[in-house]
């Protein structure tokens, strides 16, 4: 957990909240049980009360649900699709191997300097994205990403040998103020929301048999 505090140092706003998005399903999945327990240990380095982390899902059981509530968390209550505004509040993203729409629809709804600058997130590498897709689908698809690349830095999670494969392809990502503004005025001009013709992630008229954000990426 201090390998997440470690890269950000002074120059991000310490998370006062988090939200959780496709941890998946943990009561019957070893590698989710391990991201959550992850993420708790997050929340007790970072210092955020559990109280203040939001967690969704549209895979979770009944029973799971339950365990979440049972442990402090708070669920949310609709598929946001990964639109969650920080409304002005340092937010920490929680998203391991969830799908590139969901990281792409978190940027548009926070799509300016102030906004991207209060938000760390921890998720598949954007590094990485930009290296397995062709330029063209990356700028089509998931514009947002491609254009906050040069305003991002990104730290990968240390390799552990026992989670190679629950936190590979993992990275802390955060976007320095400096280095948004430095980005040119003309890509904060397009805000289109995006839209997607394939099956990325669970849309809130999918059924959570469908596609797993969780799975999508792994």
């Amino acid at each position: 957990a201090g390998a997440v505090r470690a890269p950000l140092g002074d120059t991000t706003e310490p998370p006062a909240r988090c939200v959780c998005y496709g941890l998946g399903r943990f009561s019957c999945c070893p590698a989710a049980r391990h991201q959550l327990a992850f993420l708790l240990l997050l929340l007790e380095e970072l210092g955020v009360p559990p109280s203040r982390c939001s967690v969704f899902d549209p895979a979770f059981s009944a029973q799971e649900a339950a365990a979440l509530v049972e442990l402090g968390l708070r669920l949310l209550p609709d598929n946001e699709e990964g639109k969650h505004g920080i409304e002005g509040s340092a937010t920490l993203f929680y998203m391991v191997h969830c799908g590139k729409a969901l990281y792409n629809n978190l940027l548009w709804r926070n799509w300016s300097a102030g906004a991207l600058s209060k938000m760390v997130i921890i998720g598949n590498s954007f590094k990485g994205i930009e290296e397995r897709l062709l330029s063209r689908i990356l700028e089509r698809d998931y514009s947002y990403i491609a254009k906050v690349l040069k305003g991002t830095e990104e730290a990968a999670l240390p390799a552990h040998p026992q989670y190679l494969d629950t936190f590979n392809d993992t990275s802390v990502h955060w976007f320095p103020l400096q280095k948004l503004k430095e980005l040119s005025p003309a890509v904060w001009d397009f805000v289109e929301e995006p839209t997607y013709e394939e099956c990325e992630i669970i849309r809130k008229e999918d059924g959570a048999d469908q596609c797993s954000p969780a799975a999508v990426e792994s």
